[in-house]
């Protein structure tokens, strides 16, 4: 009876984050459980920068 987890982060916004930290080709080859927890924190802090990127430009 477990539930399903309801991911956040957008699949676009990981894959761009995972393509700019050179891992995406690990993500293609063996899916999202395939990367380290390390590359998966790395993945979250590349996401917040361009999360917060996205946004300065939307406040000029």
């Amino acid at each position: 009876m477990g539930r399903k987890r309801r991911g956040v982060m957008s699949e676009h916004l990981k894959i761009e984050a995972a393509k700019e930290l050179g891992i995406y080709d690990t993500v293609q080859q063996e899916g999202w459980g395939g990367i380290t927890a390390k590359d998966a924190g790395n993945i979250v802090k590349r996401a917040l920068q361009i999360a917060e990127r996205a946004m300065a430009n939307q406040e000029r």
